[in-house]
């Protein structure tokens, strides 16, 4: 059984005085299998968004159908083992930290001694318990983004769905996320985030979903997204004069006392060495280079 089942979704605004038909999705389609960490990239705009709200029942498709576990999100049981952090989520600020996710934990009817021990576990897990009887009106952008993946997790959702969860994070912060998202996947857990940070998606992502302008560019494993071919080589090499590998024809720049050329062809890549030999120099490296997932996004959404 999949987690996630999207079958030609499609999702359709009206905007402007005239009521003019905006089509933000068009016959979407794709999977989420159990227990895998899914990416959903698209530039802003392509239906990202649009997608996950229909996915945890904040909008109604305007065709195709959508399934949690097999069950129609249409149902209210679809989002009992569910945990959803939304890009812009909307904070009671006045609440103190550990009194939201009371308030949250009491949504899906989780009993008084499992909630608090639950809430203790989840601000230990995103590193919030000194903060958790500060307002949330004191929280910073990153410890907003903390305390909102705290109450996606309090029910012991099967099911994680999280629009843009790096953002507002520095490092630090990022690499913890990038460190939870990782644990739920140990635990069995299903994980289905949007980022625009294509380096976490990169570094933790079993499958990865490329949208753009509301229809699916893209879908698959990495490996898929970024082939073997090599793109270009880097040659690493000293004692060498950058002006006379200029005027051979090879690009080349100076950087932590070595000198960088970088060439597209293996031909190239003999000629470039023979120059640096030819001037006495020594090669330190040849590293072939291959396309990497923001190429490829860039590529795609041009």
């Amino acid at each position: 059984m999949s987690a996630i089942q999207v079958e030609n979704f499609s999702k359709e605004f009206r905007v402007g005085f005239q009521m003019r038909r905006l089509m933000a999705v068009k016959d979407l389609s794709f999977t989420v299998e159990e227990g895998e960490i899914f990416g959903f990239i698209g530039p802003n705009g392509a239906g990202k968004t649009t997608t996950l709200k229909a996915l945890v029942g904040l909008l109604s498709p305007t065709r195709g159908r959508l399934l949690i576990f097999d069950r129609d999100v249409r149902q209210a049981a679809s989002r009992q083992t569910l945990g959803f952090l939304p890009e812009e989520p909307y904070f009671y600020r006045y609440l103190k930290g550990r009194e939201f996710l009371d308030f949250c934990g009491q949504f899906f009817g989780l009993p008084f001694p499992f909630r608090r021990r639950r809430i203790e576990e989840m601000l230990d897990l995103v590193g919030m318990k000194e903060a958790a009887d500060l307002p949330l009106r004191k929280y910073s952008k990153g410890m907003l983004q903390r305390i909102g993946l705290a109450q996606a997790l309090i029910n012991d959702p099967n099911l994680v769905i999280l629009d843009e969860p790096m953002s507002g994070l520095d490092p630090v912060g990022r690499s913890q996320i990038r460190r939870i998202i990782l644990q739920l996947k140990e635990q069995g857990k299903t994980v289905l985030f949007s980022s625009h940070i294509l380096s976490d998606v990169e570094m933790i992502c079993d499958r990865v979903a490329l949208i753009v302008r509301g229809e699916l560019r893209q879908l698959g494993a990495l490996s898929s997204f970024t082939p073997g071919q090599t793109r270009r080589i880097e040659i690493a090499a000293d004692r060498v004069d950058v002006e006379r590998m200029r005027q051979a024809g090879f690009p080349a720049v100076e950087r932590d006392g070595a000198l960088f050329i970088q060439v597209e062809s293996e031909d190239s890549r003999d000629r470039a060495i023979a120059e640096v030999l030819a001037q006495k120099g020594r090669i330190l490296s040849v590293v072939p280079q291959r396309e990497s997932l923001e190429e490829v996004f860039a590529r795609e959404i041009r």
